[in-house]
């Protein structure tokens, strides 16, 4: 089959472009073929879908993105600086428009962090720590982290941490310490408050969820633990039957982000005759794209 030359036309809809994409050739394809893969996971009734996301996605512009995701997805995998960032824009703060070339010594006396060419506020932490302790006694009765997230999102009532208390999606965060939140709830046991929560008990959980599904789908954007803590639920239940994953790293390294999908199949993570695609681009490129082609087939 021939390659075919993409020509864009004035007022093609994202889900044309995607799809002429697919008779290119490189990575274009790629992006195709896990628009399709995604088309038939989110169509497939019998599917449980398996939402990772590692990185810094939401001071990214993503937020929106993943909030339509998680129209979809059942069960959320993420880190604790996307639940962070998150948070901060639910309690009124923002992200800005930055340039990574600026002077990184200027804006640390200026009080500005930079997530390479995005700012933000460094008082968003006093903001923070105002939060969890206003909000401290409520957290006394959350057994697990999915618990402690919903409740977050009771209290936000706005964002991803919201959506997933409000739809009662399973949200995992299992390196929670490694972030702004975790430095919150560090600070609160630091000054003495209590708070019991059993880090295990969402493993359980989540095997349990990938045990019992007929059929599991995952989307992984990067790698990282939010990608681990899905496929080791895999590993220890049954694989995945479809399966996209963006990530700019690459399988050389020998570490999860860039490892391919098929890779997988070898720990049974990845069912042998599963549907899956990996795609090496900046997600914050290829994924507005695939989910401008599944608001037009679904």
């Amino acid at each position: 089959m021939p390659i075919k030359h993409i020509k864009i036309k004035k007022g093609m809809k994202a889900g044309e472009i995607v799809e002429s994409m697919g008779d290119m050739g490189f990575g274009a394809r790629k992006i195709s073929e896990a628009a399709v893969i995604l088309e038939k996971m989110w169509k497939d009734k019998d599917c449980k879908v398996f939402l990772g996301v590692a990185g810094a996605m939401v001071p990214g512009g993503m937020k929106e993105i993943i909030l339509d995701l998680l129209d979809r997805a059942e069960v959320f995998v993420t880190t604790g600086a996307n639940l962070t960032h998150d948070l901060i824009e639910a309690i009124g703060e923002s992200h800005f428009i930055g340039n990574e070339k600026e002077n990184d010594e200027r804006l640390n006396k200026e009080g500005i962090d930079r997530i390479y060419n995005v700012f933000m506020k460094n008082v968003v932490y006093e903001k923070l720590e105002d939060f969890f302790e206003k909000n401290w006694k409520a957290f006394q009765g959350c057994r697990n982290i999915r618990e402690f997230l919903w409740k977050i999102g009771e209290l936000s009532g706005k964002g991803i941490l919201w959506k997933c208390y409000e739809k009662k999606i399973p949200i995992f965060c299992p390196a929670i310490a490694d972030s702004g939140i975790g430095l919150m709830v560090w600070g609160r046991l630091a000054g003495g408050k209590k708070i019991n929560i059993d880090a295990y008990d969402d493993m359980k959980e989540i095997i349990d969820i990938a045990w019992t599904a007929k059929k599991r789908g995952v989307i992984y954007i990067g790698g990282g633990t939010p990608k681990n803590f899905i496929q080791q639920s895999l590993q220890f239940s049954k694989g995945a039957d479809y399966g996209i994953q963006i990530t700019t790293d690459h399988a050389d390294g020998g570490g999860s982000s860039g490892a391919p999908l098929k890779e997988g199949v070898s720990w049974g993570k990845m069912k042998k005759n599963a549907s899956f695609v990996d795609v090496n681009c900046d997600a914050t490129i290829a994924l507005p794209l695939i989910l401008g082609y599944l608001k037009d087939k679904v």
